[in-house]
């Protein structure tokens, strides 16, 4: 019997997802298959009738379901209830079991482009204290690396980091300059650097040789952040292969395989992008 798997958004149509996991079912050649739905909110818990029936064997979310799907799922794993989102889904049984891959996501993709990365003991900035940067903080975390949390709106990173304990500092964006001589990584995990936006006032030669940087922005696949640290000489990894690198978990749970994230599968999905 063919096993069908999903990804839900409002909406869905610029999703990547049945790229990446239609080139896996192809790859391996399962029977099997995987289709973006537009799911708007309020058709949600029907939605999640139509899993316990056994349509599906499980899917991905995405905005702006992650948060609401929490109370739909028959459980939620605690790395999920840590991160206060689900983004996969897998059906067992009659039962939906909620989980949260972006972590793992997130740290793949800084293994694979920038190994040793986590070894140096030195704080990160992330920027943003929104939905993304809860699963970046838990990330963080597992690898015993202090945060420094940047944000826009003090109130709202001061909440984020109260939710979450650990050691984080927080400040506002205008104190990055401050900080930015003792990090060993930089994140954005804020939308800024779509659409051409950037960081105003950043003086990324603050950062010391080697401090490596990432953006969790794949579109463009060079955001403003990224080519100026290039032009400073520091290391960087997109935000693609985090896309990629989540996907990999959710896979291998519906369809019994544990895939690769491989050159050609990279090639294939920034094909799609546009700039």
């Amino acid at each position: 019997m063919t096993r069908k798997a999903f990804v839900i958004g409002h909406p869905i149509a610029h999703s990547r997802s049945p790229l990446i996991h239609g080139t896996w079912l192809l790859d391996h050649e399962i029977d099997g298959s995987y289709e973006a739905i537009d799911v708007p909110p309020a058709a949600l818990p029907d939605f999640f009738e139509r899993l316990r029936q056994g349509e599906f064997v499980g899917g991905n979310v995405t905005i702006p379901h992650k948060e609401a799907v929490f109370a739909l799922c028959d459980t939620v794993d605690p790395l999920a209830r840590s991160i206060g989102a689900v983004n996969t889904l897998v059906v067992e049984n009659g039962q939906v079991h909620g989980t949260n891959t972006d972590y793992l996501g997130f740290l793949g993709n800084l293994d694979q482009g920038a190994p040793g990365w986590s070894n140096g003991g030195k704080p990160a900035i992330v920027l943003g204290a929104g939905g993304a940067a809860r699963a970046i903080l838990v990330a963080l975390h597992s690898r015993n690396i202090p945060v420094i949390l940047l944000n826009r709106t003090r109130e709202t990173a001061d909440r984020l980091a109260n939710s979450l304990g650990g050691a984080i500092t927080v400040g506002a964006l205008e104190d990055f300059n401050t900080h930015a001589p003792g990090a060993g990584l930089l994140v954005n995990t804020s939308s800024v650097g779509m659409h051409g936006t950037r960081f105003e006032g950043f003086e990324l030669q603050q950062l010391q040789p080697g401090t490596l940087v990432t953006d969790l922005v794949y579109v463009p696949l060079q955001t403003p952040l990224l080519a100026e640290a290039a032009a400073f000489g520091l290391p960087s990894v997109d935000g693609l292969g985090m896309l990629l690198h989540q996907a990999v978990p959710g896979f291998e749970a519906w369809f019994g395989v544990r895939p690769q994230v491989t050159p050609a599968l990279r090639r294939r999905v920034e094909a799609t992008l546009e700039t």
